[in-house]
């Protein structure tokens, strides 16, 4: 298993909420667990990988994984509206094209390593026919796997291949309502964020609204980052400049480099993904989706030219039959289903609140992630959180 450190401050890992309790994050409450699984229906797991897997021996040069979101738990009968926006465009997300031409998502979503993306596609495709094939082994549903990635290959050894098509089986079958394990966990294992260590973070909001029929109704708006991107320079927690107050203070977020040992990139890659059971369509949820952008701004994310900033927005409410490949529909009959859509008049709140939770979202992925030594014995230091939270609150 990777080596973790205690950092030099005294105080525990901590989300950001209980690090800052005054620090303002929005308007909106959030839900009771505070992350995307306060959507109704969205189900997660992470896998946390440090071995490869021809050994069963951790690894300090391992240190990857995968995050799973389901839309819904039956994903494999329905598909939701959803929608993507690319802020910066050097990463993958698999998928994107059939997003942008439909609307639809019929897959579960997964994160992971840049290395892995061909196994996590494989391993839909796998975990599909093993579950949800007829008795020819052939798939009874459409299928093109939603995967995204960002690149950890400063912590760890992309040579090993340590990511699986067995690890999506097992993230997909363990996938619960559970709060997302946040900072060094699943995709975000080995990741890093503004210089210091990164990875997992989650959010959520809920916004009040009202039914078709008029009833007062809430909608939530949950989110999850994988965050490996940014300067330390740019670092924004509050509003305050910590980033620049912490290099001030000589405070650097990684140590001096070993003759000849590879400095991190001075950028990276961010993948959002925003879940809501408010019913958006397609082009509403491409709204919702740009809506990240403006909390990872806040963060200080500025959309590098070799940084991948994709988002993904999907809507759980709509539920959309899928078409059985063995017979099907007739695709040359029109054939209308009801749907229901918000008024866009009405749905500021909703773009505030994927806003808000995003920006929440990449300061728990760095308050909870832990200092890492990695690949080729590189280090990257957490988050000073007893600096961080003496340099804020002064300021607040």
């Amino acid at each position: 298993m990777a080596q973790s450190f205690n950092p030099s401050q005294a105080l525990p890992r901590q989300r950001i909420r209980q690090l800052i309790p005054h620090l303002r994050l929005g308007k909106w409450p959030t839900g009771p667990l505070n992350s995307i699984t306060d959507v109704p229906g969205v189900l997660a797991h992470t896998e946390s990988i440090h071995s490869s897997p021809h050994s069963k021996e951790t690894s300090t040069d391992i240190n990857t994984g995968v995050t799973v979101i389901l839309p819904r738990s039956d994903w494999y009968k329905y598909a939701s509206f959803a929608g993507v926006f690319s802020f910066n465009g050097c990463g993958e997300m698999t998928s994107a094209h059939w997003l942008n031409e439909t609307g639809q998502l019929h897959s579960p979503i997964v994160l992971t390593t840049t290395s892995a993306v061909g196994d996590a596609y494989r391993g839909i495709w796998e975990y599909t026919i093993e579950h949800h094939s007829n008795e020819d082994k052939e798939p009874n549903i459409f299928l093109v796997p939603t995967v995204a990635e960002t690149y950890d290959g400063y912590l760890n050894d992309q040579s090993k291949f340590a990511v699986t098509p067995q690890h999506i089986a097992n993230g997909i079958k363990g996938a619960t309502a559970d709060p997302v394990q946040e900072g060094n966990a699943g995709g975000g294992t080995g990741m890093m964020c503004h210089r210091f260590k990164g990875g997992n973070g989650s959010s959520s909001r809920v916004v009040k609204g009202y039914d078709h029929d008029g009833n007062e109704k809430s909608y939530t708006v949950g989110v999850l980052v994988q965050a490996n991107y940014g300067s330390m320079e740019n670092l924004h927690i509050g509003g305050v400049p910590v980033g620049q107050i912490l290099k001030e203070q000589g405070n650097q977020a990684l140590p001096s480099l070993k003759p000849g040992q590879k400095e991190p990139r001075k950028d990276g890659s961010i993948i959002i993904i925003v879940a809501t059971d408010a019913p958006l369509l397609p082009i509403q949820l491409q709204r919702l989706a740009k809506r990240a952008t403006v909390g990872l701004a806040k963060v200080g994310g500025y959309g590098n030219n070799t940084s991948g900033d994709i988002f993904l927005a999907f809507s759980n409410a709509n539920k959309i039959p899928f078409s059985e490949l063995s017979g099907g529909k007739r695709t040359y009959e029109p054939q209308p289903y009801g749907v229901q859509m918000s008024d866009n008049y009405t749905i500021d709140g909703l773009f505030e609140a994927a806003a808000d939770a995003t920006e929440e979202a990449i300061y728990n992925a760095l308050c909870m992630a832990e200092t890492t030594v990695g690949f080729k014995e590189r280090r990257v230091e957490a988050l000073d959180l007893a600096k961080v939270k003496e340099i804020v609150e002064k300021r607040l």
